[in-house]
């Protein structure tokens, strides 16, 4: 029943979504699609405090490691160029990783995350799969949640999202199948998932 708050405090018009999550999406038009994947996914580790995987890709293929953040390294970009520079203390504290995060979101997007990720087979769909194209503009959407049928073993899952511009990452509605809404039925016969702002093949 929640309304989607853009970065800026509006709200989206367009109806897409059955829930939004109860996490920020700063004041900045910077946490969009696969940024929002992104948050998701550092987060999760930050939280387990698997600093070490916490690395993502710029656009311009510089890799930007937490582990060095925390160390105290910040970021000198030079046009295209990105390079390591010694500017601060160790820190691994909750507003350092949100300041790196926001580097992150700067300077990647759908078009290096989907360099990093390793490919699966659609039909063996997991909580944590991400559906993503990656391009300018490109897009992800990530899949929160599955269920299955005992009898018949068939999967449905649930997708959440961020958009253009940086707004709340919300849970989407099926604008294909009504009786199962906002669950997706996982059809192996079928090549095509539409969302309501994104189409993406089984093969994304």
């Amino acid at each position: 029943g929640s309304d989607i708050h853009y970065y800026n405090g509006k709200i989206k018009a367009k109806n897409v979504h059955v829930a939004v999550l109860d996490i920020d999406v700063g004041d900045k038009n910077l946490q969009q699609c696969a940024d929002a994947v992104i948050r998701l996914i550092a987060e999760y580790l930050y939280y387990y405090k698997k600093y070490d995987e916490i690395s993502f890709h710029f656009t311009n293929g510089f890799k930007c490691n937490f582990s060095k953040w925390i160390e105290g390294y910040r970021l000198n970009v030079l046009g295209n160029n990105v390079s390591w520079e010694k500017k601060a203390t160790i820190n691994d504290d909750y507003e350092v990783f949100r300041n790196y995060l926001e580097q992150v979101f700067i300077y990647a997007g759908s078009y290096s995350l989907v360099k990093e990720m390793k490919a699966v087979n659609y039909k063996e769909l997991e909580i944590g799969n991400i559906f993503i194209q990656g391009g300018f503009p490109g897009h992800a959407v990530i899949v929160l949640d599955t269920a299955i049928n005992p009898e018949t073993n068939e999967k449905i899952y649930l997708l959440a999202q961020s958009y253009m511009p940086a707004q709340e990452i919300h849970i989407l509605k099926n604008i294909s199948d009504k009786n199962i809404n906002p669950w997706y039925k996982l059809d192996i016969n079928k090549r095509v998932i539409v969302t309501p702002e994104w189409i993406f093949s089984s093969e994304n």
